[in-house]
């Protein structure tokens, strides 16, 4: 997984958009964050999950998850290894991502996996 796949699939989400925070590229519907890149470095990413969902991609794929460090990780805050992910897991973390923070309205429009 490279960076260029991670923000293609994240902007291929409906209504994603792509803007900045913290000095960071970050992924966005309804103006709330489900996703950055390039945090806590370059080659990595994050997805905003809820804790339960971040237990079970930190479970099934420890070399590509592992929660953010301090409060936003005990919250759900994802980081992604790009290098050591499957792009087919990443698709499923930021789907999931998005689906958190979407409309439900908005949400409802992508399949479950």
């Amino acid at each position: 997984m490279t960076a260029a796949e991670f923000r293609r699939i994240a902007l291929s989400l409906p209504d994603a958009s792509e803007a900045a925070h913290m000095g960071h590229p970050d992924f966005r519907v309804a103006g709330r964050i489900f996703a950055t890149l390039g945090y806590p470095e370059s080659g990595w990413g994050m997805v905003k999950l809820t804790p339960e969902q971040q237990e079970l991609f930190v479970k099934t794929q420890p070399a590509a998850f592992a929660p953010v460090k301090g409060g936003w990780g005990r919250g759900g805050g994802t980081n992604v290894q790009l290098r050591a992910a499957k792009k087919g897991a990443v698709r499923e973390a930021l789907i999931t991502a998005w689906r958190n923070r979407a409309p439900k309205r908005l949400s409802e429009s992508i399949p479950d996996t």
